[in-house]
C-alpha cells in the first residue's frame, strides 16, 4: 500500500499543485513561527516551500523521494516521532488527522515535541473530500475537530475554511477543507 500511495500523490495536478504554492502554503506560513515540523509531509511540498521545516512521514517510499531531493525528511515508525521534547515551535498536519484511526497517540506526541504557545494548524478535509478517500477514517466536522485536539492541551486560535472561507461549501467541493489552528497551553 505505501508505494501505491506514493505513486497516487504523484498524480497531483498541475492546478491542485498551483494552488497549494500560491494560495494555500502562503497563507499556512504567515500562520506558523520558528521551526516547524510537517507530519504526513507526503511529496514534501510544504517542507520546501517554507525554510525552517522539517517533515516526516510514515510511507518510507515519500521519505526516499524527499530525500532524494535533499529535504529533511525523517521517517515516522513506531508511533513515535523521532524527535527530542520540545523541538518546534509549530507543527502541522494537513490533510492527515482523518487517516488515523485512533489520534490518541499522535496527538499525544504532537504535544510532546511542541513548545508551549506554539502553533498547531490541523486541516482536515470537508464532507465531499472525506467521501472521495477510502482511507480516510474519522470525519472532522468543525466542532469535532475543536473539541478533538483541545483534548491534549491545545485552545483554539481560529478557524478557516479554503479554497475559499465558507464552510457549507464542505458539501458540494471535493476540494474543501476546514483548518484549525491551536496554541498549545
Amino acid at each position: 500500500m505505501t508505494e501505491e500511495y506514493f505513486l497516487y500523490l504523484k498524480k497531483r495536478s498541475k492546478l491542485g499543485l498551483f494552488y497549494r504554492q500560491y494560495l494555500l502554503y502562503p497563507k499556512l506560513s504567515r500562520l506558523l513561527k520558528g521551526k516547524a515540523l510537517d507530519i504526513g509531509c507526503g511529496l514534501g511540498d510544504f517542507v520546501k516551500f517554507r525554510d525552517n521545516t522539517v517533515g516526516v512521514d510514515i510511507n518510507s517510499h515519500l521519505v526516499d523521494w524527499c530525500k532524494d531531493l535533499n529535504l529533511n525528511v525523517k521517517l515516522h515508525e513506531n508511533d513515535s516521532l523521532p524527535f527530542e521534547n520540545k523541538s518546534f515551535d509549530s507543527i502541522i498536519l494537513d490533510n492527515v488527522l482523518e487517516h488515523i484511526q485512533s489520534p490518541k497517540k499522535i496527538l499525544t506526541e504532537v504535544n510532546r515535541v511542541h513548545v508551549k504557545s506554539g502553533v498547531l494548524i490541523i486541516g482536515v478535509p470537508g464532507k465531499i473530500g472525506y467521501a472521495n478517500d477510502p482511507d480516510h477514517k474519522i470525519f472532522y466536522t468543525k466542532e469535532k475537530l475543536i473539541n478533538e485536539v483541545c483534548k491534549f492541551g491545545y485552545e483554539i486560535d481560529t478557524v478557516f475554511s479554503t479554497p475559499i472561507n465558507i464552510f457549507w461549501l464542505s458539501h458540494f467541493v471535493k476540494q474543501h477543507c476546514v483548518y484549525g489552528v491551536f496554541i498549545k497551553k
